[in-house]
Parts: structure tokens; C-alpha cells; sequence
């Protein structure tokens, strides 16, 4: 499946900078160097790969790429959803025998391919009952990571809430989860005010009512992250940008403390 995925895919016999033999040599090294130790003895792999492995996840992907395209074009053909990140979400206005069939189809479609599904009117999607966590603030990680870890989650609050209530909710949910992971009130309001700023939304801080919080809403909805932008990039143009070739930028010259001098309500960070 790895060399047939490479064959349609490349482009003058490459995928990115790498040759097509170079990929498969480099995965037959992964795939053949499998090993691991349990019981102070030591194991080698011979079917699959440990699902910890960036390379398993990829693989995992290019095997089920081509299974899944028949779902792909049965959800189309009905004007319904398909996603998939690891489990995959359907939705579907057929009767239950008519999806159950088509989900049995892929069951027999490939004897490697073994599929757990569940039929109701909600489901849950990844786990979802699993414990939120949230780094405390008082980790020795650096302090951009702090920064962006409440920045991250009001963000994500006002693309996934559509009204102003349940924006407010969320934010409450955030607030208490930051609290009680010793994160200070005024670090908290300046990120939720970094957000505001960097959108041109102060309206919202003012009014705070549906009709100034629309707005905010639509435009953050439809705005890509900034790892989406590279992404795209590397798709138009995966030769000129790989992501795995980009360049990190270091500056010998700066020291990154592990201590925290900043930490406590009382201080402006």
C-alpha cells in the first residue's frame, strides 16, 4: 500500500525532497528494527507497529486511505458528513439497517481492518468523557507556553460558541480550570485582553451583548491558525516548503530560565 500510495501521489518520482526508494527503505528500516524489552527480555514486532510512533500513525493512514473511499463517496452520494481524526464520524438520515449494511461492507472490505461502531442520535468523539488537564502554572516549562495556553482556550471558545451565553459559560469553565491550576487572576484577564486586541474586538469588553459578539464570531470561525497557513503552504508547494526540512530558528546569545520570578496574583506577566 506504501509503494502504491507513493507511485499516485509523487511527482517525478518524489514526495517532498524524498525519493520514492528512499521512503520505502526508510520504512522497511522502521518496520524491521521494531523491537522492544518487557520482563528484561527483549521483543521484535513482526505485524503492525506501536501506535506511539509518528511513522505508525502515517502508515496507519496511507493503509486505511484507499479503504475508506467508499464511505468518502457513499456519505457524498447522500449529502452527509464524513471526518475522520483516528475514529472516523458519520452522519446519516438512512434507517439504521440501511447504514448498518454499508458499515458491514467495510467491515469485509479488508480482513486488517477490524471497525467498532455505534448508531444513536449523539455520540461521543474521542473520548470525550476524559479528564481536561491544564499545565500548572508553576511548571518550569517556558513562559510563552503559559501565555498561550489561556489565549489557546478563549480562542477556541469563541469558535465552537455561537452565542454570547455560551461563550460566557465556557469562559467561567476556563476561568475556574486556570484558577485552580495556580494561574493568576490578572494573567488570565491580560491574555483574554490580548485576544480582544489582536482582533480589533474591544467592542465586546464594552457592550458585551450578541450583537457585538457575532461579529467576533464569524470572523474567528473562518480564520485559519497559523499552523493551518503552513500547511497550505506545504501543500501547494510540498518541494519548496516541507515542513520537516524548515529551519528552527535559535539565538545562542538568549538564556531561557527555568525558574518562575513571576509568579503570585500581584504581578503584571
Amino acid at each position: 500500500e506504501l509503494a502504491r500510495f507513493c507511485l499516485k501521489h509523487s511527482k517525478q518520482g518524489k514526495i517532498s525532497t524524498f525519493t520514492i526508494d528512499h521512503i520505502m527503505k526508510m520504512a522497511r528500516l522502521i518496520l524491521d528494527t521494531n523491537t522492544f524489552a518487557y520482563n528484561n527480555k527483549y521483543y521484535r514486532q513482526i505485524r503492525g507497529g506501536a501506535m506511539g510512533s509518528a511513522f505508525t500513525q502515517v502508515l496507519a493512514n496511507i493503509y486505511t486511505f484507499e479503504w475508506k473511499q467508499d464511505l468518502i463517496k457513499h456519505q457524498e452520494k447522500h449529502n452527509e458528513i464524513y471526518g475522520r481524526y483516528i475514529d472516523i464520524f458519520m452522519t446519516t438520515n438512512q434507517t439504521i439497517d440501511e447504514i448498518r449494511e454499508q458499515l458491514e461492507k467495510a467491515q469485509n472490505q479488508d480482513v486488517n481492518i477490524k471497525i467498532n461502531y455505534n448508531i444513536d442520535i449523539s455520540v461521543d468523539f474521542l473520548d470525550a468523557s476524559a479528564e481536561p488537564y491544564i499545565l500548572p502554572y508553576r511548571s518550569t516549562h517556558p513562559r510563552h507556553i503559559h501565555h498561550n495556553i489561556p489565549y489557546g482556550a478563549l480562542l477556541r471558545a469563541v469558535r465552537i460558541c455561537s452565542n454570547m451565553h455560551d461563550f460566557n459559560t465556557e469562559r467561567c469553565h476556563i476561568d475556574v480550570f486556570l484558577l485552580l491550576n495556580g494561574y493568576p487572576p490578572n494573567f488570565i484577564t491580560k491574555q483574554f485582553h490580548r485576544l480582544l486586541h489582536s482582533k480589533n474586538t474591544m467592542l465586546l469588553l464594552k457592550q458585551m451583548n450578541e450583537q457585538a459578539y457575532n461579529p467576533i464570531y464569524e470572523t474567528l470561525l473562518h480564520q485559519h491558525t497559523g499552523r493551518e497557513k503552513e500547511l497550505k503552504k506545504m501543500i501547494k508547494d510540498p518541494v519548496k516548503k516541507p515542513l520537516v526540512l524548515q529551519s528552527k530558528i535559535w539565538d545562542s546569545k538568549l538564556m531561557y530560565p527555568n525558574y518562575l520570578f513571576d509568579s503570585g496574583q500581584s504581578v503584571d506577566t
